[in-house]
């Protein structure tokens, strides 16, 4: 007796590619990796501590709102390591570490979790959760520090240790304590906007500088980028459009007053741009998947980034411009879609 044929009827996909998608987080992982050493490396423990609780609290996060629902446990995924990293790396090495592991919960929780987990976040949900922070804490997240001071690697800044809503010891204090003469505290972002002064951009490039964690390491944020697209695992139209868009409207800009606004290159450098045209603005969950509409999204996030920069109240746009982006994306990936093969338009009713 011949036995019976069992034929298995599945939905589709049918063909599986070969990288998964705990593959492709664990590359990006890899790639954030770099950035967040040199950030040790400029900003010393208190940097190191940030992103350690940042990224703990954001899997603890994922972890309790799985168990919470019922769920699966999804933190084998990566996708909260990269928030918890990106997170950290865009906020300022003095941030207090309560706030941090704050904004993880915020970023995890309201951010992804809640409406579905990985896949259907409409926002990118490092942003959010910095979103939150920037609106909570504005003073905490304006605070900067300089890079490489004395001791870095074996003292605290006092505000990383603070206790929640009570006041650490004054930065100044501390900057007199490691020898830090004639910081203000600002940003090349900051000084440019409020009080006229053009940093050097190739010194920017190279890093060394005042600023959040992983805005200060253009080159190796721009080596991570090319790394996931020589991979395949990013596409290359939404950081270039970004990108080429912010360079050709500040350079307009500064064509027409060169004293009030700076060139390209500054723009290009300064920042968290070159962090967020790479690695957040191309989640592929909160960005279109058509080529056309790629570039759209993309050329929309320069543009406000630059608006916000030159014509805006504040110094930084790009956490906006990407929160907007997001926001648009549905509409921008409806009205790029391809005309389906055979598809008659509809008749225009007379």
């Amino acid at each position: 007796m011949t036995p019976a044929t069992v034929l298995a009827v599945r939905t589709s996909p049918h063909a599986h590619a070969p990288r998964s998608v705990e593959k492709i987080m664990a590359n990006v992982v890899f790639a954030l990796l770099p950035i967040c050493v040199y950030a040790v490396w400029l900003f010393g423990i208190s940097a190191l501590a940030l992103l350690i609780v940042t990224t703990a609290a954001a899997l603890a996060t994922e972890q309790m709102f799985c168990r919470a629902g019922d769920k699966r446990s999804s933190i084998g995924d990566f996708s909260a390591v990269i928030t918890g990293l990106l997170l950290g790396l865009t906020l300022p090495p003095a941030l207090p570490l309560w706030m941090g592991g704050l904004g993880a919960f915020i970023a995890i929780g309201p951010g992804k979790m809640v409406f579905g987990g990985l896949g259907f976040n409409v926002f990118n949900p490092a942003l959010v959760g910095r979103a939150f922070l920037q609106a909570a804490f504005p003073v905490a997240i304006t605070t900067y520090t300089p890079a490489k001071a004395l001791d870095r690697f074996t003292e605290f800044i006092p505000s990383t240790l603070a206790w929640p809503f009570m006041k650490a010891a004054p930065i100044t204090e501390w900057m007199v304590k490691v020898k830090v003469d004639g910081f203000t505290g600002a940003t090349p972002l900051m000084l440019q906007k409020f009080d006229h002064v053009t940093t050097d951009p190739w010194s920017m490039f190279l890093g060394e500088r005042a600023g959040s964690a992983g805005e200060t390491a253009p080159l190796l944020i721009l080596l991570g980028g090319l790394y996931l697209i020589i991979r395949g695992m990013m596409s290359w139209r939404v950081p270039l459009a970004m990108l080429l868009s912010s360079v050709v409207l500040a350079q307009a800009f500064h064509m027409s007053d060169p004293a009030r606004y700076p060139g390209a290159l500054f723009v290009l450098f300064s920042g968290g741009l070159m962090l967020g045209a790479m690695f957040m603005a191309t989640d592929p969950v909160g960005s279109p998947v058509t080529s056309r509409g790629m570039w759209i999204y993309g050329i929309l996030m320069g543009t406000l980034t630059v608006a916000i920069r030159f014509l805006g109240g504040l110094a930084e746009g790009v956490m906006y411009a990407i929160l907007l982006g997001n926001a648009l994306s549905p509409l921008i990936e409806n009205v790029t879609q391809p005309k389906t093969y055979g598809e008659r338009r509809k008749a225009v009713a007379k």
